[in-house]
């Protein structure tokens, strides 16, 4: 696994979303039985997914001085795997994309309606130039 690639694309996303260079985000490669565990924990279904966020700013202002931590991406690795092969990309393309995914969550964007799951996938595909 890349590691500079997946900091390259936290860095990509926040400086194409104008965050400060004194954001912190952490991001979390797990298998799908711990993130199955999580999704039932702290949102109630009980099956693996491919990517969870966990903000630490809800409700707070962004703007704040100094280092802010804004929260934690959670990525099954073997959820990533499948989602590449039946794409047809590599691994880290979809690393790349979860990535995306979770931090534009972090960042407030959300799909619940029609109209913001096209600004969240459309942002997702034009930072990351797809």
């Amino acid at each position: 696994m890349n590691t500079r690639r997946l900091r390259k694309t936290v860095r990509q996303l926040l400086s194409a979303e104008n965050c400060s260079e004194d954001v912190e985000v952490s991001i979390l490669l797990v298998d799908d039985d711990t993130i199955r565990d999580l999704n039932r924990q702290y949102r109630g279904v009980d099956e693996a997914t491919d990517v969870l966020a966990f903000s630490q700013l809800e409700g707070e202002d962004f703007g704040s001085e100094g280092e802010i931590v804004i929260g934690d991406v959670v990525i099954s690795v073997d959820t990533a795997a499948r989602q590449a092969k039946e794409q047809g990309h590599t691994l880290e393309e979809e690393l790349d994309v979860l990535i995306a995914h979770g931090l534009l969550h972090l960042l407030g964007y959300d799909h619940e309606t029609p109209e913001d799951e096209r600004r969240m996938f459309g942002r997702q595909r034009e930072i990351l130039g797809k």
